[in-house]
Order: structure tokens, then sequence, then C-alpha cells
């Protein structure tokens, strides 16, 4: 006894009541704050270290865009990131500069 496809949900990145809202600043822009800083040292799973130009250091990752153009990263180069202002010890690596 094989019961057909129902089609019912599943399928999509949103949940039951529509995609996940993101939170926008005024503009209609997502508020992130954008800093610069040099990559201290490499960790597992495309994670850096990075000095920011302030001396703090933050922990960072790799953007999806820079992770399918395989853009590698080693000690030293100098990088833009965004960081969200509710957690300022994460970011994400959005370019690097050189």
């Amino acid at each position: 006894m094989s019961q057909g496809y129902r089609g019912r949900g599943g399928g999509g990145r949103g949940s039951r009541n529509g995609p996940r809202a993101r939170k926008l600043g005024p503009d209609g822009e997502e508020k992130s704050v954008e800093v610069e800083g040099t990559i201290t040292s490499v960790l597992a799973g495309t994670q850096f270290r990075v000095q920011l130009q302030s001396g703090h250091e933050v922990l960072a990752h790799i953007s999806g865009k820079m992770r399918k153009r395989f853009i590698r990263l080693v000690v030293g180069d100098k990088v833009k990131m965004e960081m969200s202002p509710y957690d300022v010890s994460k970011a994400r690596i959005t370019y690097r500069l050189g």
C-alpha cells in the first residue's frame, strides 16, 4: 500500500509563516558595522582570528560568496568585515584587501 506524494511543506527556506525576517535599518538596509582588520591566525572550519585596527580581536568566518569563488586567506591579509551591533566578538569576512 503506497501512499502518493502528499505535497505538504518542508521544501523551502522559509518557515510556515514565510521567510525569515531580516533586521533592517531606517533606509531599508541591514544593520551591520563595516570594519577592517588583519588576519592573525587561521582556525578550523574556515574561521579566522582577526585583529581590528583598534586592537581588539574577533572571531571571523568567510562569507558565502568568498567561499563560492575559492578566495584564499592567509595570515597577514587585510580584510573587510561586517559585524553585528549585537555581538561584537564575531564577524563575517566580506572582502580581501590584500
